[in-house]
């Protein structure tokens, strides 16, 4: 595995290890930080990958001075490393939605986590990140995002998963991509408001789309997110006439 640092906004760092031997051409694992005065850290990582994630965080921020650690849901490879970075860092709290806060955090978290409330706003000095929550898009009752709203950066957690090994930003077709790793793995909720919960993200206008798995998107991003929309209708549709 190789783990590569790359800036996609101002003071928003991809950190990304590729794992070669997931799916059919390989799979990478993203973190992103928001370096600010109050940092934070997007995804952990699964816990094996702690080594090589903080070793890349320490280069850009004292890891000691990490003050949030989010993610998208509860996943290992999202927050499989969460209590080893409470421990790096201690005056780290993870921030998460209050389902996800209520149903598995509370418990898990070695410290109790900031429960936030849809639209709510963590200012970091700087930067400020908004929580929306996307239940069960594209899976797990928890499932939310968060937009930055200074570089308007959308942290959009699973959305857009590709697989292989892109550039760490793009401005070409993700939605391709999307679609055939959607075909690999079927990971994602086909439900009615699938669609509709991605559609209401592009009214954002985001610049930015920080994707978890796969490179990140600086093109029309609010487009991106009205064809994927469209591309997950047409999956519910087809899961309903075959049912």
């Amino acid at each position: 595995m190789e783990t590569n640092t790359n800036e996609i906004a101002p003071d928003i760092f991809r950190i990304s290890t590729f794992v070669p031997e997931i799916g059919p051409t390989g799979f990478t694992f993203n973190q992103f930080l928001i370096r600010a005065d109050e940092p934070l850290l997007f995804h952990t990582g699964p816990r094996q990958m702690f080594p090589a994630v903080h070793a890349a965080i320490a280069k850009l921020i004292p890891v000691k001075s990490l003050r949030w650690i989010a993610f998208g849901h509860v996943e290992s490879d999202e927050c499989g490393s969460m209590n080893q970075w409470l421990e790096a860092a201690p005056q780290a709290v993870v921030a998460h939605g209050e389902v996800g806060c209520m149903v598995s955090l509370n418990d898990l978290a070695d410290r109790p986590p900031k429960a936030m409330q849809h639209g709510e706003v963590l200012d970091l000095g700087v930067k400020r990140v908004r929580h929306l929550d996307t239940p069960h898009v594209p899976h797990c009752w928890e499932a939310r995002v968060l937009f930055e709203e200074t570089t308007r950066t959308l942290f959009c957690g699973d959305l857009f998963t590709q697989v292989g090994k892109g550039p760490a930003v793009t401005s070409k077709d993700i939605i391709g991509p999307a679609k055939e790793a959607e075909a690999v793995f079927k990971a994602s909720c086909l439900t009615p408001v699938t669609g509709s919960t991605i559609r209401s993200l592009a009214a954002l206008d985001p610049a930015v789309l920080a994707i978890m798995h796969g490179s990140s998107f600086n093109g029309d991003c609010a487009q991106a997110l009205h064809d994927l929309a469209a591309a997950y209708d047409v999956m519910h549709a087809e899961a309903g006439a075959s049912a």
